[in-house]
C-alpha cells in the first residue's frame, strides 16, 4: 500500500534517450525519422498497390494490406513522440495519455502477431490443401479471421491497461524508457504488483509463445508438402511465397520474445531500449521491404504503377 505521506502521481516522466548527448541524439533523430518515414511511404504503397491491381485481391495479400494498417498505426502510436523526445529530452506525459497510448501500441502489437499467425495458417492452406484452397479461405473465412486479430488484439490491450493503471503510482514517476511500456510502469507502482506481472506474463505467453508455435507447426507441414513436390521449379515457388513470411514472423517473435518472456532479474535499461528500438522502429519496415523485394507480384504491380514493364518471369 502507498504510504500516507506519498504524493500521488498525475504525469509520467519519459528518460528515453537522455544519458546520449545532442550530437548523438541529432544522429537518432535523423535515423529514426528517415526509418520511419520509409515505413509509412512503404505500408501506403503496399495498400495502394494491392488495392489498385485486381490480381492481387487475393487471401494472401488481404492479409498483407491488413498488416500494413496495423504497423502504421502502432507506428503512430509510439514514434512520434520518441522523435520529439530526441530532440527535447525528458518529456512528460500524463497518465490518462500514456495509458491510451498504451492501449494503442497493445492493440495493434498484438494484432500484428496474430494476423502473422493468421498468414501462416493461409500459407498452411495454399500449400497442404490447394484444393480446397477458395472454399476454406474465402472472404467471409478472411474478414472474420482479420476481425478476430483486431478483437483479441482490443481484449488483451484492455487487460494489461487496467491492471498496469489500477495499482496507485506516488512519487516515482520516471519512466525508463521511451514510451509507456508494461514492465516499466510495473516497476514505478508503489504497490505489490506481483499479481500484475502475473497477469502480463501469461498474456505475453498467449500473445507469443501460442501464436509462434502455431506458426512454427504449420512450417513443418508446409516444407513436408514442398518437399513432395515433383518439379524443382515448383519447389522453389512453394518456398519463395514461404520465406517472406517466415523471415517477418522470426524477427518480429523474435524480438518480442525477448522484451516480453526475459525473466525480470535479467531487464537493464540500456540493452531493453536497444531491442525496443529494434521491435518499435526496424521491424514494422521489414514488412514493407521483405514483402516488396521479395514478392515478384508486387514488384510487377509497382513497375506498371510508375509507368514501368514488368520485370521478366
Amino acid at each position: 500500500m502507498p504510504e500516507s505521506n506519498s504524493t500521488a502521481v498525475t504525469e509520467f516522466l519519459f528518460e528515453g534517450f537522455s544519458s546520449f548527448g545532442w550530437q548523438h541524439r541529432l544522429i537518432f533523430f535523423v535515423v529514426f525519422l528517415t526509418l520511419y518515414l520509409l515505413t509509412l511511404s512503404g505500408n501506403i504503397i503496399i495498400v495502394t498497390i494491392i488495392h489498385l491491381y485486381r490480381h492481387l485481391h487475393t487471401p494472401m495479400y488481404f492479409f498483407l494490406s491488413i498488416l500494413s494498417i496495423s504497423e502504421t498505426c502502432y507506428t503512430v502510436a509510439i514514434i512520434p513522440r520518441m522523435l520529439f523526445g530526441l530532440l527535447s529530452p525528458y518529456q512528460c506525459i500524463s497518465i490518462q495519455g500514456c495509458a491510451i497510448q498504451l492501449f494503442f501500441y497493445l492493440t495493434f502489437g498484438i494484432n500484428n502477431c496474430f494476423l502473422l499467425t493468421v498468414m501462416g495458417y493461409d500459407r498452411y492452406v495454399a500449400i497442404c490443401k490447394p484444393l480446397r484452397y477458395s472454399v476454406i479461405m474465402s472472404h467471409r473465412s478472411c474478414a472474420g479471421l482479420a476481425s478476430g486479430s483486431l478483437g483479441i488484439g482490443l481484449g488483451m490491450a484492455i487487460i494489461q491497461v487496467t491492471s498496469v493503471f489500477g495499482l496507485p503510482y506516488c512519487d516515482a514517476f520516471v519512466i525508463s524508457h521511451f514510451f509507456c511500456d508494461v514492465r516499466p510502469l510495473l516497476k514505478l507502482a508503489c504497490a505489490d504488483a506481483t499479481a500484475n506481472e502475473i497477469i502480463n506474463f501469461v498474456v505475453s505467453v498467449c500473445v507469443l509463445i501460442l501464436p509462434m508455435g502455431l506458426v512454427f507447426i504449420s512450417y513443418v507441414f508446409n516444407i513436408s508438402t514442398i518437399l513432395k513436390i515433383a518439379s524443382a521449379e515448383g519447389r522453389k515457388k512453394a518456398f519463395a511465397t514461404c520465406a517472406s513470411h517466415l523471415t517477418v514472423v522470426i524477427i518480429h517473435y523474435g524480438c518480442a520474445s525477448i522484451i516480453y518472456l526475459k525473466p525480470k532479474a535479467q531487464s537493464s535499461h540500456k540493452q531493453d531500449t536497444l531491442i525496443s528500438v529494434t521491435y518499435t522502429v526496424i521491424t514494422p519496415l521489414l514488412n514493407p521491404v521483405v514483402y516488396t523485394l521479395r514478392n515478384k507480384e508486387v514488384k510487377d504491380a509497382l513497375c506498371r504503377a510508375i509507368g514501368r514493364k514488368p520485370l521478366a518471369s
